[in-house]
């Protein structure tokens, strides 16, 4: 089957849309007609080498889509079905038959590796390989191939440009302070980075009914969106030392860290703004793979601090993506805040915009 698709062809390359051949699913798999895919910082991380992909290859793993094909023994879904497209998982391994499948121990291999279990590929283009199976989907193209794994099937009536987001950030951010902090009701917290993971949390914050919430951002569109959302106060880096602000705002400290932007000075300053047995969730990856963050181990140990890596906000898809659709055809999760969408021709105009602060959560329409 043809699909259009947006390529890159080596590191650090804009995205060129060509027409690739793919196969059609296999036992197991799932073919999606996609209908809106999200972009993320993760799919520009594959594109400048900090993660790996062949190339050429295809990128993206918030896609949102209509099934057109399943493969024998898929059960989960039906051809017709409207879904969600979300990270990969093997379903054998000890965290994912307890229901810890974000922490798959498999997951570099799932969700990075571009191959099936036999090692063949799914995606050529005039008879040659392309880079593929990104996140098991590779969803930055008109036709994208799944597992019955990671895709979920959606019944409510929400727009697949609101879908396509929960797939990965939003429920990167939600899960992060519902499920991998489990906050406590007025309790305090601080969230750093105003991107779609970022202001996901606050909107995290605001269903776990926390107190104070607090986003650390220097871009002041950003800090007012976090405000709009539910945040109590939204401080810029830049107007003096963070913890200070942070210690002005809450003297005692926070009771949770949320970061997403991996960067070690800043992720430092927050450890330094938390409380007594806080704990401190990390999720943003660093640019340069080689940052460290200086962890005070002695105010670590004295404090009683908890320092936790949160992968897909601990997400079990299955069961979160659609509560957090009944949250946003509830009222409680306005994602469409978030959200703007572009053609997907448009798709190197979307990472301009982005980069520079225009959108938050870019989502483009096939």
């Amino acid at each position: 089957m043809k699909s259009t698709a947006a390529l890159l062809t080596g590191i650090g390359s804009e995205f060129t849309i060509e027409e690739i051949d793919i196969e059609g699913p296999r036992a197991g798999e799932v073919l999606v007609q996609i209908v809106a895919a999200g972009l993320c910082h993760t799919d520009l991380a594959a594109r400048d080498g900090i993660l790996p992909i062949e190339y050429p290859g295809v990128v993206g793993h918030e896609g949102a889509g209509t099934v057109i094909a399943i493969g024998e023994g898929v059960t989960k879904v039906a051809v017709g079905d409207k879904v969600s497209m979300t990270f990969n998982s093997c379903g054998h391994c000890r965290t994912c038959t307890t229901g810890r499948q974000s922490y798959c121990e498999n997951f570099n291999a799932q969700n990075y590796g571009g191959v099936r279990a036999d090692g063949s590929k799914p995606l050529s283009k005039d008879g040659q390989p392309v880079g593929g199976m990104f996140f098991g989907q590779s969803s930055f193209g008109s036709v994208a191939l799944g597992n019955e794994r990671n895709v979920v099937k959606i019944d409510a009536d929400i727009p697949f440009e609101f879908l396509a987001p929960l797939g990965c950030g939003v429920q990167t951010g939600v899960g992060a302070v519902t499920r991998s902090l489990k906050a406590q009701k007025g309790s305090a917290i601080a969230i750093a980075g105003g991107g779609s993971v970022g202001l996901s949390a606050v909107m995290g914050a605001v269903l776990q009914e926390c107190a104070t919430i607090i986003v650390v951002e220097p871009t002041a569109a950003r800090r007012e969106l976090a405000i709009e959302l539910g945040a109590t106060h939204a401080i810029d880096p830049a107007a003096g030392d963070v913890t200070e602000q942070v210690r002005a705002i809450v003297e005692r400290g926070v009771d949770y860290v949320v970061d997403t932007t991996g960067i070690g000075a800043v992720v430092e300053s927050l450890i330094a703004a938390s409380a007594v047995r806080g704990t401190v969730g990390l999720i943003g990856v660093p640019s340069d793979p080689a940052g460290a963050v200086n962890l005070n181990i002695i105010a670590t140990l004295t404090l009683g601090l908890t320092v936790t890596g949160i992968i897909e906000g601990d997400s079990v898809p299955d069961d979160f993506i659609p509560e957090l659709v009944d949250h946003y055809l509830n009222g409680r999760l306005p994602v469409d805040k978030l959200v703007t969408t572009f053609p997907f021709a448009e798709i190197n105009s979307a990472v301009k915009v982005q980069h520079d602060g225009g959108a938050v959560k870019p989502v483009l329409m096939l």
